[in-house]
């Protein structure tokens, strides 16, 4: 039997680890036991732990409840409290996922004793280091023994910097290897697509009509801690909900910022014009993404939702790590300026018609990851 830790913090990870922990308990239970840690980067209970009881995940095994704070103070803390369970547990492996600073604390405490960190998502690349999580990406898959990129694009972008992409095991830091397997949120929106045909009523519920809205997320700081960027993004979105309904889940983080940085009268007439939601749930996400006429967001992890289930999507950001979407025509970059966006939006009003090729692997990225690590014990 071998032990892999599995290190989660913020919602997404959580999302991606459950595809790697349902192919364990389904399929690898006699050889693998999985750990799992929470670092409690994300604390608020509908950002996090509802998810592992929706995601039928088990419940972490240890949860450091690091909560806010600086980037170094959450990273700081984190290393002590990873490297303290690392000790203890003697993984073979180390799984983190993606770019937050629960991913860089984990490859830092991991590369620190010489555990084998396996980076799932590995190679992604927004070529912006003005990001924290581009730093985060880089440092993590230069330590790691395993990379594992969701796309071809990671691939290059990893042979760019040197990695060799003909390694032969035993792979190790210092020597390891990469590997194009898919994208563990395509397992993930497949498995849940169907689950949540059959179990969620979110929109009857909420009396939302299919296909007549357009489902909107804004969540990364440097949106919403920007009064300017922020006040041109709702502006755009008041003048898009004239004609269609606009669906805002509303981050913690936004809400917190609007209430703080906008003018009460744009505030008022952004509560009476568009559809506020708190933050929902997995399946009611996958509902609310399946059903709508168009996806305008800031995150990495809704670009792609709207990629597999074939929604045309608006970017507000200035560069994405998921070029191939941007490449395929279904996403449109626009920086926070109202009328950027509202050309975008135009774009796709007037062009709906794209076609959404086959780049995120075919569903099976968990078993094929966990066959990799198998066939190197």
């Amino acid at each position: 039997m071998k032990k892999i830790l599995t290190i989660v913090g913020a919602r997404p990870q959580i999302i991606k680890a459950a595809a790697l922990s349902r192919a364990i308990k389904n399929n690898y239970s006699h050889l693998i036991e999985e750990i799992i840690i929470h670092t409690g980067q994300h604390y608020d209970e509908n950002m996090s732990n509802v998810f592992f009881e929706e995601l039928k995940i088990s419940r972490p095994d240890y949860n450091l409840q690091i909560g806010s704070g600086s980037h170094a103070f959450q990273t700081a803390k984190m290393i002590m409290g990873i490297e303290e369970i690392l000790l203890k547990e003697k993984p073979d492996f180390v799984v983190i996922y993606g770019d937050t600073n629960s991913t860089l604390a984990g490859a830092i405490a991991c590369s620190k004793i010489r555990i084998p960190i396996v980076h799932i998502e590995a190679g992604l690349r927004s070529y912006n280091k003005n990001m924290p999580e581009e730093i985060n990406r880089i440092m993590t898959d230069h330590v790691s023994a395993f990379l594992f990129s969701p796309t071809l694009t990671g691939i290059k972008n990893l042979e760019k910097e040197g990695f060799n992409l003909n390694a032969f095991p035993p792979f190790t830091s210092d020597n390891p290897g990469v590997f194009n397997v898919g994208d563990v949120m395509y397992d993930n929106s497949k498995y849940f697509a169907e689950i949540s045909a059959e179990n969620s009523n979110f929109l009857d519920l909420n009396s939302i009509v299919k296909n007549e809205y357009i489902l909107c997320t804004i969540h990364r700081s440097n949106n919403t801690d920007d009064a300017g960027r922020l006040a041109e993004i709702f502006e755009f979105l008041l003048e898009v909900s004239a004609s269609t309904t606009i669906i805002l889940p509303l981050h913690p983080r936004t809400l917190k910022q609007a209430e703080k940085l906008l003018k009460a009268a744009l505030w008022k007439a952004i509560n009476r014009q568009l559809m506020i939601l708190p933050p929902v749930s997995y399946l009611a996400m996958i509902e609310l993404e399946k059903n709508a006429s168009m996806i305008i967001t800031d995150s990495g992890g809704v670009q792609k939702e709207a990629y597999f289930f074939t929604k045309p999507c608006i970017i507000i950001r200035s560069e994405t790590e998921w070029v191939e979407i941007v490449e395929n025509g279904a996403g449109i970059l626009c920086n926070a300026q109202k009328q950027d966006l509202l050309k975008g939006y135009i774009h796709y009003r007037e062009n709906p018609e794209i076609k959404f090729s086959n780049i995120y692997g075919d569903g099976n990225a968990a078993s094929k990851i966990l066959d990799m690590l198998l066939a190197q014990i």
